[in-house]
């Protein structure tokens, strides 16, 4: 589950910044940004971030926690990524590139969509 709160004023800002509150087991499937980076801080609990290949394969897996000492990670643009929530009331604060742009086809890993990573 993700609560998300936003702290731009309309989907057509230039920049979106926003808060996500995850429960434990949350998944934010692979998917990229093809034009835009993204980044990601964490406020509260444990969160992991991978970065994926075309395969689906694991490029480079970090933790973000005040535990462990990572507190954010940079995703440039058109790297494959995932978010997987390790900890209950886990929050993290996310920024982008805006305006708003639904995921495309070309922006999701529809091919490995129906597998677990």
């Amino acid at each position: 589950m993700i609560s998300a709160k936003g702290f731009h004023q309309s989907l057509e800002d230039k920049c979106h910044r926003m808060l996500n509150a995850v429960e434990l087991g949350t998944v934010v499937a692979i998917h990229r940004r093809v034009a835009k980076d993204e980044c990601f801080v964490v406020l509260r609990g444990k969160v992991r971030v991978t970065t994926h290949g075309d395969d689906g394969s694991i490029i480079e897996d970090v933790v973000l926690s005040q535990e462990c000492g990572n507190y954010g990670v940079d995703i440039p643009k058109n790297v494959w990524h995932k978010l997987e929530s390790l900890e209950a009331g886990s929050v993290f604060f996310e920024c982008k590139e805006g305006p708003f742009v639904p995921h495309e086809e070309e922006g999701v890993l529809v091919k490995l969509r129906d597998k677990e990573f």
